[in-house]
């Protein structure tokens, strides 16, 4: 007898439905899985062998052949036990035939348990928008899958449970959550600018990235504050929308990071990777792809402290993400993609020993040490980085002083004014800050007047700056206009977009 059953597979962010069939036939027991699966599918039989029978009923001990459809995608994962259970089950005619408009997600347990997968909400998102509207999938998952409010979520602990629904003789209640008042909640800001004592220029600095989502290099001694400043990024940031907070929630979820009590991400990321971590670490990647921290970090902050001690190959590889603004990663059988439009936040000592150019201080390193400690950090890499400013010694005036300093809340209310002026400018081109300008739009929203154009001339011939670097310059100078309140580009904007380029000459020559 045959039977089917759905399940759901995931490429990158998104999902692809499975078509689970069983047929059941005489000849010498056995089970076959076929339809490209991996070692976990493989090994998905003895679980759902033993799983069928702890669960009070029985395993067919006749030839049983199992087939993932579309046989020409790999399944990977766990998360196929339900489905195949299920098939099984309706093809030795133990329970009905399933619905065609349902999805069954879950790992089974010797027991017959059924335990969480990960990427239950990207699963649910790709069948929801395909037309399936049930779904059996793991208790434990069901937070995050009740984030779609359409879709009839059913939470199921064990396979006994769930046949004993699918027969008719108990139901399982639907689960749903208030997902406006989940998104609505906010939690208090514990990160935040008031408590940064001085470090005016570059606090300045760090406003006008966030108002343009420029990337940041903080460069400075040990101790001037470069963490601290870094952490309280998130605070200034405009608030998620709900798409972008499902969006950063699916990939948290394939990443299987994602809390049960916090189904929905409503704040913006900021990932914090130490710096022995690996090239495929930070784009993503492995025997079985999964999103890396470049990805984790999508719509929020990715803040690598100490940028010389990372590998080398580990920021080569951020090179055409942070341009693109999504990661490839190809295999084999599958090139997947994700997403990465992040903004990216560094920090590193002017040298080896951390106190070159240090007002308190004498460095201990010779200009070859110096040389070498710079050249960990190639010029292709440092020119996406739209912002290089120096952090300097605090003064004990301003440690001292009792006032606070401007909190985080007043610098993101000009934060997101600029940020609605880029909206409404760039609504037809599908782009939201003035980071993500094309080339070709640029002569269009940051034109110059002539003098202008001779303050830029001159900083870019003395400074030797690359093309890459001039236009990021007028990227930044649109910011500053935006912080304004002007339509216009001067000369002023441009000369303050011109210092955060300062650091390429003084320490990268």
């Amino acid at each position: 007898m045959l039977s089917k059953a759905h399940s759901v597979g995931l490429l990158g962010i998104d999902g692809f439905i499975v078509t689970v069939e069983a047929d059941v036939s005489a000849g010498l027991p056995a089970m076959d899985i076929v339809g490209l699966g991996d070692a976990a599918v493989k090994e998905s039989k003895e679980r759902i062998r033993s799983g069928i029978k702890n669960s009070g009923y029985t395993f067919p001990a006749k030839k049983l052949i199992i087939n993932l459809a579309p046989a020409s995608m790999r399944k990977e994962g766990t998360g196929y036990d339900v489905s195949i259970a299920v098939s099984v089950l309706a093809a030795t005619g133990q329970i009905p035939m399933p619905n065609e408009n349902t999805i069954f997600i879950g790992e089974l347990s010797l027991d017959g348990g059924i335990n969480r997968v990960s990427g239950v909400l990207p699963m649910v998102i790709s069948a929801y928008n395909k037309g399936f509207r049930r779904f059996f999938v793991p208790s434990e998952n069901a937070k995050e899958a009740a984030i779609i409010e359409d879709a009839n979520i059913y939470p199921v602990k064990n396979l006994a449970e769930l046949c004993a629904c699918l027969k008719g003789e108990t139901a399982i209640k639907r689960y749903s959550v208030n997902v406006d008042k989940l998104f609505s909640q906010k939690t208090d800001v514990l990160m935040d600018f008031c408590d940064v004592k001085g470090q005016e220029s570059a606090k300045r600095a760090l406003e006008v990235a966030a108002a343009g989502n420029h990337n940041v290099l903080l460069i400075g001694s040990p101790g001037t504050g470069k963490t601290m400043l870094a952490q309280r990024m998130p605070s200034i940031l405009p608030d998620l929308s709900f798409e972008e907070a499902l969006e950063v929630s699916k990939i948290h979820s394939i990443a299987g990071v994602l809390s049960e009590d916090e189904p929905l991400i409503t704040r913006r990321p900021f990932r914090n990777p130490h710096h022995t971590i690996s090239s495929v670490g930070l784009s993503g990647g492995g025997t079985m792809p999964r999103p890396g921290e470049l990805s984790l970090a999508h719509n929020g902050v990715l803040f690598l402290d100490e940028l010389p001690e990372f590998k080398r190959e580990a920021l080569e590889v951020m090179r055409q993400p942070l341009e693109d603004g999504k990661v490839t990663i190809s295999r084999v059988n599958a090139t997947l993609t994700y997403p990465c439009n992040l903004m990216l936040i560094a920090s590193m000592n002017p040298c080896k020993c951390g106190y070159l150019g240090d007002s308190r201080r004498q460095c201990t390193c010779t200009p070859k040490q110096i040389s070498q400690y710079h050249s960990r950090i190639s010029g292709p890499l440092l020119d996406r980085i739209d912002i290089q400013v120096e952090v300097a010694n605090v003064e004990y005036d301003d440690l001292s002083r009792l006032e606070k300093a401007e909190s985080s809340a007043e610098i993101k209310k000009r934060v997101n004014e600029a940020r609605n002026i880029q909206r409404e400018r760039y609504k037809k081109y599908g782009i939201y800050s003035n980071s993500q300008l094309p080339a070709g739009l640029i002569n269009e929203f940051c034109r110059l007047g002539k003098k202008e154009n001779e303050t830029l001339k001159m900083a870019f011939e003395r400074l030797g700056l690359s093309a890459r670097a001039h236009s990021r310059i007028l990227k930044v100078a649109r910011t500053i206009a935006d912080l304004a309140g002007e339509e216009n580009i001067t000369a002023v904007h441009i000369a303050e977009a011109i210092q955060y380029r300062n650091l390429d000459r003084k320490f990268f020559e």
